[in-house]
C-alpha cells in the first residue's frame, strides 16, 4: 500500500504499510448497527519482546496512528469515542520507549502489556516459582519502568495489563486452577496497582486451565472468589505497605477501603510450615483506640490444606455455589482490632480496618 497523508481534525497520520481496510470496515459495521463498543486494540504480541513477527516499533506507531484516524473518522458523530490500545505485547523497555515517545501525547488511550512471567505450563517447577518471594517481585520492574516511561514521554495514556494468564499454553491443570494460583493472582494484582496500572484483565473468564471458571462445571475456579473480594474490599487509592520481621515470605498490600472508612490489608503466607501475627504499625495513618473497637477479616485456605485444591475455603467454609447456581454470601469473621493479624502457612487474609484513618482515603 502506498504512503500517503491524511488529515481530519488536526490529527495528521500516514497510512499504514499494513493494509487496515478491512479493521476499518469492521469498526464502520460496529457502528452501524450500534454496538457499544469499550476499546479498540490493535495488535496482538507483535512488538516489544513478540511472539513470532515482530514489528519494528517506529511502524507499529504509524500504524496506531493511522488506525486512530479511522476511529475518529468513523466515531465522528458519535459522543462516545472507543479508546485506542495498543500494543497488547510482552514488555521490552526499548521498544515500547519508541512506541510510546512516537504516538505521544495522544494518539493511544492505553499502552498494554501481556505477562506470563511463570513460564510454559506444562512445566513442572511453576508451584516453586509462585510461592518465591523473589521470582514475584521480578515483575516489579516491568511494572515500574512502564510508568516511567509513560510519565517522562508526556503522553496522556495509562498503563493496562491486557492479558494475563501467569502461565502461557493454557496453564496447569491443579496449578493455574487451584489454590495456589491466588498467590500469583492476588499479587499481581496488589503489584499493578502499586505501579498505577489502570486495568488488569485476567487470561481468561473461561477457558483453558487458566481460567476463573471451571470448563465442564461452570463453577468458580478459587482464582474467581479471590478477585471478588479484591474488587469488594480494595478500594482505588494505594497505600505504601511494607513488611518487617523474622520471616520473608509474607507479601503485603494496603488500600483504602472500598466504599467504606479505613483500610484494607491483604496479607499472603508464603511458609509452608509457619503461622505469623502480624500487627500495623504507621507513623502516618490515624488509629482510633477505644473499647469495642474490631475489624473485619477474610481468611483464605485450600479445602483439605491441599494448595492443589480446587475448592477455597473461607474462614473455615467451602465457597461453592447453590442449586441454583448463586455465589455462597462472603461474610468476615469478627476480631479485636487490638490483636494481631493471625495468618496460617499458606493462606491469604483481607482484613478491613476501619479505626485506621489514611489522609489519603479523606
Amino acid at each position: 500500500m502506498a504512503v500517503s497523508s491524511l488529515r481530519e481534525g488536526g490529527l495528521r497520520a500516514e497510512r499504514s504499510q499494513r493494509d487496515l481496510t478491512n479493521a476499518a470496515s469492521f469498526i464502520q459495521y460496529t457502528v452501524s448497527k450500534g454496538y457499544e463498543i469499550h476499546g479498540w486494540e490493535l495488535g496482538n504480541e507483535l512488538g516489544g519482546k513478540a511472539v513470532g513477527t515482530l514489528i519494528a516499533a517506529d511502524q507499529y506507531a504509524k500504524d496506531a496512528t493511522f488506525l486512530k484516524w479511522v476511529v475518529e473518522d468513523t466515531y465522528e458523530d458519535s459522543p462516545l469515542k472507543p479508546p485506542l490500545l495498543a500494543p497488547g505485547s510482552f514488555f521490552d523497555k526499548d521498544w515500547f520507549g519508541e512506541f510510546i515517545t512516537k504516538t505521544s501525547p495522544d494518539i493511544v488511550s492505553v499502552v498494554s502489556h501481556h505477562i506470563y512471567n511463570l513460564g510454559a505450563g506444562v512445566e513442572t517447577g511453576l508451584v516453586k516459582r509462585i510461592l518465591n518471594q523473589s521470582y514475584l517481585d521480578g515483575v516489579a520492574r516491568q511494572f515500574s519502568d512502564l510508568q516511567q516511561l509513560l510519565k517522562t514521554s508526556g503522553t496522556s495514556a495509562v498503563a493496562w495489563v491486557g492479558e494475563a494468564g501467569g502461565a502461557y499454553n493454557s496453564g496447569h491443570h491443579l496449578v493455574t486452577d487451584a489454590f495456589v494460583f491466588s498467590f500469583w493472582y492476588l499479587d499481581q494484582l496488589g503489584m499493578s496497582a502499586k505501579y498505577n496500572t489502570k486495568t488488569y484483565c485476567r487470561q481468561s473468564f473461561i477457558g483453558g486451565n487458566y481460567g476463573l471458571l471451571n470448563t465442564t462445571t461452570f463453577q468458580p475456579n478459587p482464582d474467581y472468589y479471590s478477585a471478588l473480594l479484591w474488587h469488594r474490599l480494595m478500594g482505588t487509592k494505594v497505600l505504601d505497605a511494607k513488611f518487617s520481621g523474622t520471616t520473608n515470605l509474607i507479601r503485603a498490600y494496603a488500600h483504602c477501603a472500598k466504599n467504606s472508612t479505613g483500610i484494607t490489608l491483604l496479607l499472603m503466607n508464603l511458609h509452608g510450615n509457619a503461622r505469623n501475627d502480624v500487627s500495623l504499625t504507621s507513623e502516618e495513618l490515624l488509629v482510633v483506640e477505644a473499647s469495642g473497637v474490631t475489624r473485619e477479616e477474610y481468611h483464605l485456605l485450600p479445602e483439605g490444606g491441599d494448595i492443589h485444591s480446587q475448592v477455597m475455603l473461607l474462614n473455615g467454609r467451602a465457597l461453592t455455589t447453590d442449586a441454583d447456581g448463586n455465589i455462597p454470601r462472603m461474610e468476615p469473621i469478627i476480631l479485636d482490632a487490638a490483636q494481631p493479624i493471625a495468618i496460617e502457612p499458606l493462606s491469604i487474609v483481607f482484613a478491613h480496618m476501619p479505626n485506621y484513618y489514611a489522609p489519603v482515603c479523606s
